[in-house]
């Protein structure tokens, strides 16, 4: 009998054609046989996949690894078109199996490389990869990344075929391959990081109470070079680029500074013919310091690097830095070591690098400005030194109609004095508070000054006034109108004169802004006395200055 049981099953049919019809037991042999080869022949085509298949697990068990590569780009060659590939850190050229579907070949695609490092297949997409920011984007679309940082590393890489089309910025974040060479995923960069954004409010110069002097050397020094570019061209006349608000707490340097953002960009806006918007980058010096060597000049790094991003990106852009002193305080002698002695150096090197950026404005305020090191206030860096005095009478009252306007709650019984006329009854209310706190009385005398000329001097409540405390007054005085509304469980009858009376009389008294002790040094920064000038500082009250000063508070 042949091996081949199709052929065994073919000689059984003719066997069977052979059988008379009437001899029925040869019959059921024959078909006896007929099942047995049947399930011969099943068992060994069962037998031949089995074998196919363990041959086909063994080849691939035995067959050397791919190779994971990159593809970059096509090139002619005298052999024809030849593939470039990136393995590793280096480039190959490379013939490809013709199976593989050429037209998925684009830059960035993963391929699989046999041992001759030809293309026999696709490898799946990486979904790792180490992230990076990109510090600019060429005329030809390569991305420029790293720092401008001396000594750090900067290298162009490529975009992967997914994102020739997208628009990438200048610091936004890409994912590069494993290779480090191609970006293959575009990451925006999240507002959230900018920790140092802030909105700016929409405030007008007539919401800055006072400061007529100040607002007018800012306007002078920052909004015309941006307004007429071309008087400040013909004369040969750089544009300032940082001032310095200094002065006693309180009196408005920051809203000053965010006054100044929100009015240019609306003029600058104007100038342009289109909308401007600003960047309000608002700093707090102590916020920033850090114990970690090199953690407060990499912080510094970036602020610096975000404000010329987004000046290339057509935003009028304000670093305000508020307590400059903090991180800009005078390099000591190099007996100990100080912070600032990197820190200053780093500061003044990144505000030298905006020069060629004329949308760009940086603000310092200080309440200690003597402590500033030298180097950053020099002209070139820091041009314009403005001094936010305390408010005059006039300034005061200005800054009073601004809190105490007119759609508050006022006294009934006081607009209908006036015959509905709250704006009279705001005038009452302002001047009521004007006189307490402008009074020469015994109550109002605060501090007893002693020059070096031999002559004494009171100071009274009038010489500590500041915006935020004309702010505080009035805000106690709503909290009194809103108390007095609930103990009498009836409408409220709005703010009063009483009210004013008494919130000016407890402001002052808790000394909310002054210092704790009589340290000459520091009282003389409040007062606008110069400290050479003054011998001693004490307590106008009755009680000793020590325990008035215990009781005092920050």
């Amino acid at each position: 009998m042949t091996s081949d049981p199709n052929e065994t099953l073919e000689m059984l049919d003719r066997i069977e054609e052979q059988v008379p019809s009437d001899n029925q037991r040869l019959k059921s042999y024959v078909g006896a046989l007929r099942v047995s080869l049947e399930s011969e022949s099943r068992k060994q085509e069962e037998a031949r996949a089995e074998l196919a298949q363990y041959r086909e697990a063994y080849q691939k068990l035995t067959q050397p690894a791919n190779r994971i590569g990159v593809f970059l780009k096509w090139i002619e060659t005298g052999e024809g078109e030849l593939s470039l590939v990136l393995l590793g850190d280096s480039e190959y050229v490379v013939t490809y199996d013709p199976k593989v579907d050429i037209d998925k070949l684009v830059l960035g695609t993963r391929v699989r490389l046999n041992e001759a490092y030809s293309i026999v297949g696709f490898a799946p997409e990486a979904s790792h990869g180490s992230m990076t920011t990109i510090a600019d984007v060429l005329a030809d679309g390569r991305l420029r990344v790293g720092s401008d940082s001396p000594g750090s590393d900067q290298r162009v890489i490529l975009r992967a075929e997914s994102l020739k089309d997208q628009s990438i910025k200048t610091g936004d974040e890409v994912r590069l391959d494993p290779s480090g060479r191609i970006a293959v995923e575009h990451i925006q960069k999240r507002e959230s990081q900018d920790y140092f954004l802030e909105t700016v409010p929409n405030i007008g110069w007539d919401k800055v109470g006072g400061q007529i002097e100040a607002i007018r050397l800012i306007r002078e020094t920052i909004e015309q070079p941006l307004l007429h570019p071309e008087l400040f061209e013909a004369y040969g006349k750089k544009p300032v680029k940082g001032i310095l608000l200094y002065g006693p707490p309180g009196c408005g340097k920051t809203l000053i500074g965010k006054a100044t953002a929100h009015n240019l960009a609306k003029e600058y806006s104007k100038q342009q013919g289109k909308e401007v918007k600003e960047y309000f980058m608002a700093i707090s010096g102590p916020k920033i310091l850090n114990m970690w060597v090199g953690e407060t000049e990499r912080m510094v790094r970036q602020i610096f690097r975000t404000a010329r991003e987004r000046a290339k990106e057509g935003y009028l852009v304000f670093i305000f830095m508020d307590e400059a002193e903090a991180i800009l305080r005078t390099r000591s002698n190099g007996r100990h070591f100080s912070m600032s002695n990197t820190v200053v150096p780093q500061f003044c090197a990144e505000l030298d690098g905006l020069e060629t950026l004329d949308n760009v404005v940086l603000i310092l305020t200080s309440n200690r400005p003597d402590y500033i090191d030298p180097a950053v206030l020099r002209p070139g860096r820091i041009d314009r030194k403005v001094k936010v005095i305390r408010p005059d009478k006039d300034s005061a009252r200005q800054i009073l109609n601004i809190y105490l306007h007119t759609d508050l709650p006022f006294d009934t019984q006081l607009v209908e004095k006036y015959g509905g006329d709250k704006s009279c009854a705001q005038r009452e209310l302002v001047q009521a508070t004007m006189d307490e706190i402008w009074a020469k009385t015994k109550e109002a005398e605060f501090l007893s000054v002693s020059r070096r000329n031999g002559k004494s001097e009171t100071l009274y409540r009038s010489d500590f006034v500041s915006g935020a405390l004309l702010e505080s007054i009035v805000d106690r005085a709503k909290d009194f109108a809103i108390q007095e509304a609930i103990a009498e469980k009836t409408k409220s009858r709005g703010i009063t004169i009483q009210h004013l009376v008494e919130a000016t009389a407890q402001e002052f008294s808790e000394n909310e802004i002054f210092p704790r002790s009589d340290a000459v040094q520091d009282w003389a920064q409040l007062i606008d006395i110069p400290q050479d000038d003054i011998v001693d500082v004490r307590s106008a009250k009755k009680q000793s200055s020590s325990s008035y000063f215990q009781k005092s508070i920050i």
